[in-house]
C-alpha cells in the first residue's frame, strides 16, 4: 500500500476542483492547471471534507499501479500549490557582454555565440528579464505548472552551461559553480 497515495489532499479555500472521467482540472488565484490521470488510478473529490482522495481503480494492485498511485497524488498536490502560490525559478546569465532580453514572445540570449539564441516562451509561463548588474543578468521564470517552469529553466541552462574555469554561463541563482584553477605557466 502506498504511504503517499493513501493520504488525502487538502484543498484550500478559493480553489475550484472539476473532475470528469480521467481528467482533473484545478482553478485558483494564479491560474488553472489540468492533469490526465492514469487509468489504473481513481481520483475523487469530497466537497464536505474539502479534500481530494486518490485510490487504485478496481483490483489493479500491480507494481505499476502502485507507482502511479503515489505519483498521481504528488502531481495533484503540486497542482494545488501551483494554482495558489505559483512556481518561480531565478536564473542568472553570467559573463562580460552576455545579456538576455525579451523579443516579443521569445527570450533572446546573447551568450558568446556568433548569433543570439531565440527561445520561444511556452504558453502559461511568464519570463521577466531584470536589469543587468555588472556581468550578471537575472531572469525570473514563473508559472502555474511546476513541470513547465522547471523544464524551461533547464532548457535555458542547457544552451550555455556554466563552465568551471571562468564561471561564465547560464545558471540557477542558488547554484554554485565549483571553480577550477587554470594552467600554471613558468617554473
Amino acid at each position: 500500500m502506498s504511504r503517499i497515495g493513501k493520504k488525502p489532499i487538502e484543498v484550500p479555500a478559493g480553489v475550484k476542483v472539476a473532475i470528469s472521467g480521467n481528467t482533473i482540472e484545478l482553478q485558483g488565484a494564479k491560474g488553472k492547471d489540468k492533469l490526465t490521470v492514469h487509468p489504473k488510478v481513481k481520483v475523487s473529490w469530497s466537497e464536505s471534507e474539502k479534500a481530494i482522495t486518490v485510490a487504485l481503480a478496481g483490483t489493479a494492485a500491480d507494481a505499476d499501479a502502485k507507482a502511479q498511485w503515489g505519483t498521481t497524488r504528488a502531481l495533484i498536490r503540486n497542482m494545488i500549490e501551483g494554482v495558489t502560490k505559483g512556481y518561480e525559478k531565478t536564473m542568472q546569465v553570467v559573463g562580460t557582454g552576455w545579456t538576455a532580453s525579451l523579443a516579443g514572445k521569445n527570450l533572446k540570449l546573447s551568450v558568446g555565440f556568433a548569433n543570439p539564441i531565440l527561445m520561444p516562451v511556452p504558453e502559461g509561463i511568464t519570463v521577466v528579464v531584470e536589469k543587468q548588474v555588472g556581468e550578471l543578468t537575472p531572469i525570473k521564470v514563473a508559472g502555474v505548472s511546476r513541470q513547465l517552469v522547471g523544464q524551461f529553466a533547464s532548457a535555458m541552462r542547457a544552451k550555455r552551461k556554466p563552465e568551471p574555469y571562468n564561471g561564465k554561463g547560464i545558471k540557477y541563482s542558488e547554484e554554485t559553480i565549483k571553480r577550477k584553477q587554470g594552467k600554471q605557466f613558468g617554473a
